[in-house]
């Protein structure tokens, strides 16, 4: 995957300030995270174009998905989430009370790994509790975007793999850093302790029904000898690469449901798009082999696979239209700060790139420049806002459906919609191609006449061209960003 190409400027003000006004980053705090003003009146761009679908998973908007009620107060909203499908073939999950780490408005999944940096008091409590019992778990759940003190009925759990005493280096300001691996999801029934979300005095604690995703959760000591006893069979040969290559072989045998093979079907449609249209955010055509559809999680690729991608995906495509967006401003803060140098220092000549700040406040711009960075604020927050508010939606409907079989019709649909935007836009583009070509069949009629007519009269002279202008930052390029540049996207 590409990375981003960073701004060669940065403003005091700083970029991170316009996209918290519509991105609300993971906290490794138990402070009531800040909450964006979004409302019921946000239309989603899926249920704004296809609001006419029956089985539009995100008709409903924000009430697609199951939320608790409010820790802050009573409340008279009731979960439409299903109880009794909470569970992969009937109640069979574990239910216990453990502790509840709300992060912000993000989306995990099972088998991702993440790592964070523990600061507040009442979570290094937390942890040392986890450490104390033994458990080294707990639940992760997203918060509601515009109701405070309310969380995703369906989280995560999250396990403890590593963690770093941190707190000499960085002057007490993080006591930890963790590592972490999910592996299951979490039904939430109820929040055991709501009063500490508003006096912080201690974590949040809930009880809920566990979900094994992994077939970790399950995993007795004795199957992990027997593994480790067939992976020692020839020492020369990695434990990972042999389990790699189990993986990968059983999943090729599993033959696919006529759902998983109109899934895999569409995927490769919407990726053959993509690369007809050029788009700036695609997956590689390799992807199409190793899109994983498969239930089980002991093959790889699988479908968590296929979903955790498919959400990176999605947020790069909103950090690409972030950087679409920026790059107009950008090039006329260039300008504006190359002029600014120029009259400081009496020079006519144009400022070099490396004599220019390295940051500059908001107060320092010229009102016109205030003016337009706060209309391009304005202007993010209602085009990508939407967007966001869409992905993390998708993502956990996802999360709390019911069933493989579900999750395969989810993620079908969301797949189909993407597939069936990309279609309109490219018949849009063939018929304004079309256009294009008929005016400039007439055009070039009419310019071989003209020449001919200059040709017969030698005093006459075409106008020379001459070059516009342009004017691109350090660092800023025309050139394509790719989901992934490597050979099979899932590497």
């Amino acid at each position: 995957m590409t990375a981003t190409r960073p701004l060669s400027l940065s403003l005091l003000l700083c970029w991170s300030s316009i996209s918290e006004a519509f991105v609300d980053p993971p906290r490794a705090s138990s402070s009531p995270p800040r909450v964006a003003s979004w409302s019921q009146s946000d239309r989603l761009r899926m249920t704004a174009e296809d609001n006419t679908e029956d089985n539009n998973p995100l008709s409903l908007g924000i009430d697609s998905v199951s939320w608790l009620p409010s820790v802050c107060g009573p409340s008279t909203s009731r979960s439409v989430f299903d109880v009794a499908n909470a569970v992969e073939g009937g109640d069979q999950g574990t239910t216990e009370t453990l502790p509840l780490f709300p992060l912000g408005g993000i989306v995990y999944t099972p088998n991702s790994e993440h790592t964070l940096n523990i600061f507040e008091p009442r979570y290094r409590q937390m942890y040392n509790d986890i450490l104390m019992n033994g458990s080294k778990r707990f639940a992760v759940s997203m918060c509601h975007p515009s109701e405070e003190g309310r969380f995703a009925q369906m989280g995560v759990l999250f396990s403890l793999e590593e963690l770093k005493e941190v707190s000499e280096m960085t002057a007490d300001r993080v006591k930890y850093i963790c590592d972490h691996r999910v592996t299951g999801r979490v039904k939430l029934h109820k929040v055991l302790n709501p009063e500490a979300w508003e006096n912080r005095e201690t974590y949040l604690k809930v009880e809920g029904t566990i979900i094994d995703d992994t077939g970790k959760l399950a995993k007795s000591v004795g199957d992990d000898e027997k593994d480790n006893g067939k992976n020692k069979t020839n020492e020369n040969i990695s434990q990972n690469f042999v389990l790699t290559l189990k993986r990968a072989l059983k999943a090729d045998a599993i033959e696919k449901t006529p759902n998983e093979d109109a899934l895999a079907q569409s995927f490769s449609d919407l990726v053959e798009l993509q690369h007809d249209l050029s788009e700036d955010v695609r997956f590689t055509r390799a992807s199409i082999k190793s899109f994983g559809v498969a239930k089980d999680n002991d093959v790889d690729p699988n479908l968590w696979t296929s979903i955790r991608l498919w959400q990176s995906y999605a947020e790069q495509r909103l950090v690409a239209g972030q950087n679409d967006m920026q790059k107009e401003f950008q090039e006329r803060l260039v300008k504006y700060l190359k002029s600014s140098t120029r009259k400081q220092d009496g020079n006519s000549e144009t400022a070099a790139e490396e004599d220019l700040p390295s940051a500059i406040g908001f107060q320092d711009l010229s009102p016109e420049l205030q003016a337009e960075l706060i209309d391009l604020q304005r202007r993010m927050t209602a085009e990508l806002k939407p967007l966001l508010l869409e992905q993390t939606l998708s993502m956990q409907k996802i999360l709390e459906a019911a069933n493989h079989e579900e999750r395969v019709e989810l993620m079908r649909y969301f797949v189909d919609a993407e597939r069936k935007r990309l279609a309109a836009k490219k018949m849009l583009k063939s018929m304004f191609r079309g256009e294009a070509a008929a005016v400039s069949k007439e055009e070039n009629k009419k310019s071989n006449t003209a020449e001919r007519e200059i040709a017969a009269a030698p005093t006459a002279m075409a106008p020379p061209s001459v070059p516009r202008p342009t004017l691109v930052a350090e660092g800023d390029t025309n050139e394509p960003q790719f989901f992934a540049d490597d050979e099979d996207a899932f590497q």
